[in-house]
């Protein structure tokens, strides 16, 4: 039995002098009649929709929102990574790609799809984690 159906059975009373037929039709409406099921059951949709749209579709919609605004922030010069995680320079910028220019002598240039790049980033080249892991080891 369902909360509502319980709380309709428990505050619907028959008036004094009347028969038990009469109260069990009374509270036979709404209890165990498919229309009160078909209310619980639009209910229970509603709120699972509800949660759905407040932990699903939201979120989803804010991230989206917030790649297309760094899509279209990005210009001619920015350093950038793709979804693959590499690294280049952005030489062109067409309708619905990006002309990067990978690698160290910066002869090779790629046109991407800009929804394959991740976003505005510079590459760490510095090697500070590895000059400290080698100068612990060699005063151990």
């Amino acid at each position: 039995m369902d909360f509502l159906t319980f709380l309709v059975k428990t505050t619907t009373q028959a008036p004094a002098g009347t028969t038990q037929a009469v109260a069990d039709t009374a509270t036979g409406a709404a209890a165990g009649t498919p229309t009160g099921t078909i209310v619980s059951l639009g209910l229970y949709a509603v709120f699972f929709v509800g949660v759905m749209f407040f932990m699903v579709i939201r979120p989803q919609k804010k991230r989206e929102k917030k790649m297309k605004e760094i899509m279209t922030n990005i210009r001619t010069g920015d350093s950038v990574m793709t979804n693959s995680g590499m690294y280049g320079k952005i030489v062109d910028v067409t309708e619905d790609c990006f002309i990067i220019e990978f690698g160290t002598n910066r002869g090779i240039r790629i046109p991407v799809q800009k929804s394959e790049v991740a976003g505005v980033r510079e590459p760490n080249l510095s090697s500070k984690k590895y000059d400290e892991i080698t100068t612990t080891e060699e005063t151990k």
